[in-house]
């Protein structure tokens, strides 16, 4: 009985520690959108210097995110969780005490890498506290907890910048973290994976290739799309990602094996995840500065003003759970993604100096439902398109894949923006902002197109003892 009890405070906890630190990495990706005017005004610097700051952590973030959990399965998942935390919650006090955007910069990017290896820890540690049974509302509240900090990151950016200051929404992170480190040490337990590797190529691979991929779409404009080091960031960035695809293919033990694509499934959804948050994050990025900037919004009102975008999912995602079990996941997906098109789309179509918020009303809550109705049914489309014993990689795969969707979004937005406008008047901003927008729709509506790939509801014949061929495994799913 003393056993039992004791089980359920270590499930307990584990649901506690795992969710607030998810909470604080998940809130970052969206927390600075709206203090990027305060920042720009404190610390000066160009568009360029604004996009690093937001695509500094969510490059780190997505490169190192499938190394960072494979360093906890080898080397102790607690242990490396406690890392992760530990990173995180300096680099979180380095950004609130950066002198400069150089700095601060520099502070977003090591953040970014205590958040890859502290985040895909999170889910294992509590799927290993919880019983299987109370295995399912465990992770429904972990995942309400990371959509809360999602729908609420402008808000909470917006007020703590308006109210206190912009270095607030660093600080916030310090307390959360201190807390939460004797908590971990002492509350979670240590486990590991037998026969873990590291891929230590095809994390280098990856990160080099992505990282010259972005800094030539960042500073293309202002240092010329000819200059050498725009062309040397193409040419290298792109060889290194070709070689991360053979390497892939070819290895024993990639980080992200490339078979996988095969799969319509797989495919399908990975591609318009990315697509989608190219589109989303990008977008996102502009507006909130539009907001403020053009529209005369303060950072609190901006903040409110972007929740029926962000904040629908809470509303509607239930809704779309549930026909996702009624009708699969193919249909809710393509019609969330073609619903967030559409919001964007409108959006480009009002916005003005002057627009009035009913105007762009019809934007947010269109974006909003069609972001709801894509992230409900997104997680288990990813995992059933893989066997069970690949959905670690599989969920690792999806969650890179979106954050290197965010950052090539700001980084090709923030082109298209820099080509056409800039900073110079209201006039200028949303000259650079509606071509912006119009690319934004257009990703996330090639995203819709191919998330048709996805199969549609199967009917899986039940196999032997024996572990299926990938052959057989496709065979004796039947397309209804």
């Amino acid at each position: 009985m003393n056993q039992q009890t004791a089980r359920r405070g270590s499930a307990a906890w584990a649901l506690v520690i795992t969710s607030v630190a998810s909470f604080m990495a998940a809130l970052d990706n969206l927390v600075v959108t709206t203090a990027l005017p305060s920042i720009r005004k404190d610390l000066g610097g160009a568009l360029e210097d604004l996009e690093w700051t937001v695509s500094a952590y969510t490059l780190t973030f997505a490169v190192l995110l499938m190394f960072g959990a494979a360093l906890g399965d080898r080397f102790g998942r607690r242990k490396l969780f406690i890392v992760g935390l530990t990173i995180f919650t300096g680099a979180s006090a380095a950004a609130a005490l950066a002198p400069g955007i150089d700095a601060l910069i520099a502070a977003r990017a090591v953040q970014g890498v205590g958040a890859a290896v502290m985040m895909p820890l999170t889910l294992t540690l509590l799927t290993a506290a919880v019983p299987v049974a109370r295995r399912g509302a465990a992770l429904g509240i972990f995942g309400a907890v990371t959509g809360l900090a999602v729908a609420s990151g402008p808000l909470i950016g917006g007020s703590l910048t308006e109210h206190i200051s912009w270095q607030w929404i660093f600080w916030l992170n310090v307390p959360i973290g201190v807390a939460l480190l004797p908590l971990a040490r002492m509350r979670l337990d240590e486990s590991y994976a037998p026969n873990a590797r590291l891929d230590v190529p095809g994390t280098l691979l990856v990160s080099g290739g992505l990282f010259g991929i972005v800094y030539a779409l960042v500073n293309g404009n202002a240092d010329g799309w000819t200059s050498t080091p725009i062309l040397a960031g193409l040419i290298v960035g792109t060889a290194l990602l070709a070689g991360f695809v053979h390497h892939g293919f070819n290895n024993k033990n990639p980080m992200l094996p490339m078979r996988l694509f095969r799969s319509r499934a797989f495919f399908g959804i990975n591609i318009a995840s990315l697509l989608m948050f190219l589109g989303m994050f990008g977008s996102i990025f502009l507006l909130s500065q539009f907001l403020q900037g053009v529209a005369g919004y303060s950072p609190t009102e901006a903040g409110l003003r972007m929740l029926p975008w962000t904040g629908m999912p809470l509303i509607v995602a239930p809704i779309a759970g549930y026909l996702s079990d009624k009708i699969g996941g193919r249909p809710v997906v393509v019609t969330g993604l073609a619903l967030q098109a559409i919001g964007l789309g409108l959006f480009a179509l009002v916005i003005e100096p002057g627009v009035s918020y009913p105007a762009q009303l019809p934007g947010l809550i269109l974006g909003g439902i069609g972001m709801a109705l894509y992230f409900a049914p997104a997680a288990s489309v990813v995992m059933s398109s893989v066997r069970p014993a690949e959905q670690g990689i599989a969920s690792g795969a999806n969650n890179a894949l979106r954050e290197v969707g965010g950052a090539l979004g700001v980084a090709v937005l923030g082109a298209v923006f820099a080509a056409r406008g800039g900073y110079e008047s209201a006039d200028a901003f949303t000259d650079g902002t509606v071509p912006a927008l119009w690319i934004g729709a257009g990703a996330v509506a090639l995203a819709a197109l191919i998330a048709l790939l996805i199969p549609g509801r199967r009917r899986t014949v039940e196999a032997g003892p024996q572990e299926a061929s990938p052959a057989a495994e496709e065979r004796e799913s039947v397309a209804i």
